[in-house]
């Protein structure tokens, strides 16, 4: 019988598409001993984990149980996927006073029985709701982070892989900034197998193009857009998405991941929660990296972070 406190323990808060992808990837991998899942709808937590627990006997044995917040004091990493969800033609930013509303009365529950959990959200808009939830939190803000723009950056990765006929996974690009209109792509830092886009020919022959790279970068940015047009939402991705970030956190594997995170002065931005590439470890953001961007680079995620504040200061 393993001891409690040498569990990895995950809460889950939001059982919607989202969160039950992310509980349903996180079962098939075996990365936690336990998971709680927690919903405004109790019987709809109820459902997951009975339809989870009925494929353990599929994977690594784990512990699945539909829980309240006291339930979560031992949680060493607590995800929130509570919130109004995105739909058709409307922006992140537009979710912003419901869900803002939802998030000053979840944080303080969590505070309330675990105030060592790292906690990871990923409802929209991310950003202002991490900086929120920092707030809230207090003297240890590294322990909270957006999943920010770890799946734009995901189908950036991608798309480039496409257009070169490689694997993604040996691309290495970033997107940083707001996760949502205002975000950029950091062209000069972009390259494949350490070679730099403007001097790489993929495996189809396909070199250099500058004009395809703004379509991938327009079709990265229009991604969710064009999925919940005809979907309805996103979740799959997303989900794989927040259990890199679990794993990451868990393992102490101190991988860099464009989460979003309050920034203190970093490129010129404070006040703020903005994603930019930073070390992910058990606890929490351990630093947030210094990129050469170029001038236009910094511009632009200046200019990302001012949108962040305005909506801030609207609310």
């Amino acid at each position: 019988m393993i001891n409690r406190r040498e569990m990895n323990i995950v809460g889950l808060i939001g059982t919607g598409m989202v969160g039950a992808s992310f509980a349903y990837a996180l079962m098939q991998r075996g990365t936690a001993n336990e998971l709680v899942l927690i919903d405004a709808d109790a019987a709809r937590a109820e459902g997951e984990v009975m339809d989870l627990n009925h494929g353990l006997p599929f994977v690594q044995p784990m512990r699945i149980i539909a829980g309240g917040y006291a339930d979560l004091t031992d949680a060493d990493v607590i995800v929130i996927c509570a919130g109004i969800g995105q739909r058709p033609g409307q922006t992140r930013l537009e979710l912003l006073k419901t869900n803002a509303g939802i998030f000053r009365q979840i944080i303080p529950q969590i505070t309330a029985v675990n105030q060592d959990a790292i906690i990871v959200i990923a409802t929209n808009p991310v950003d202002i709701l991490t900086y929120i939830s920092a707030q809230i939190v207090g003297l240890n803000q590294a322990r909270v982070l957006g999943s920010g723009t770890v799946l734009d950056t995901a189908r950036l990765r991608y798309l480039l892989s496409q257009h070169y006929g490689i694997d993604s996974r040996s691309v290495h690009a970033y997107i940083v900034g707001e996760n949502g209109d205002s975000e950029l792509a950091l062209w000069s830092l972009a390259n494949i197998a350490g070679v730099r886009l403007p001097d790489f020919v993929g495996a189809n022959g396909q070199g250099y193009d500058q004009a395809a790279l703004h379509q991938i970068f327009d079709h990265t940015c229009n991604a969710a857009y064009e999925i919940i047009k005809r979907k309805k939402a996103t979740y799959y991705a997303i989900g794989l998405g927040l259990l890199a970030i679990v794993e990451a956190i868990i393992r102490d594997t101190h991988t860099v991941m464009t989460v979003s995170s309050p920034l203190s002065g970093e490129y010129g931005v404070d006040g703020l929660a903005i994603s930019m590439p930073a070390i992910v470890g058990r606890s929490g953001v351990e630093e947030v990296l210094d990129l050469p961007l170029s001038e236009a680079e910094l511009k632009a995620f200046q200019a990302s972070a001012q949108t962040l504040k305005e909506r801030l200061s609207e609310l």
